[in-house]
């Protein structure tokens, strides 16, 4: 919510118009964002382990979403946030996509992978070395 308020704020300050058609497209953003994330939850829940950061996971899950990104669900967040800066048609909020993908990484991500390395060993580590962080 915090980098989504930052977003809209910079673009009420900065405005910059957009067509109407780039605002449907980041309806179409925020549908797929979703469907992303719930698509990478159900895959975790098949697999019976935690969707929950910072818990250790029961199973190390390569499949669905998994297959592209080992974050499918911190993906589905940016995504997220730039469809929604694309439909509340605020274009300069969009610099705050990178910014939240670096608050993710430092905040979760890297905590995380260093969990999952330390249950599943070179298993993760073959994993890691086929699938990228994001995508």
């Amino acid at each position: 919510m915090l980098f989504a308020s930052a977003g809209a704020v910079l673009g009420w300050l900065v405005p910059l118009g957009l067509p109407v058609a780039l605002r449907w497209a980041g309806l179409l953003l925020i549908g797929a964002a979703l469907a992303l994330m719930l698509w990478a939850a159900l895959t975790m829940a098949r697999a019976r382990t935690t969707v929950m950061p910072g818990r250790r996971p029961e199973a190390l899950v390569t499949t669905g979403p998994f297959r592209f990104s080992r974050n499918p669900i911190y993906l589905g967040d940016l995504i997220l946030l730039a469809g929604l800066m694309l439909a509340l048609r605020t274009p300069a909020g969009l610099v705050t996509v990178p910014a939240f993908a670096l608050f993710l990484q430092r905040r979760f991500i890297l905590r995380e992978e260093a969990v999952i390395a330390a249950a599943f060993g070179s298993a993760y580590d073959r994993y890691r070395m086929q699938v990228r962080r994001w995508i």
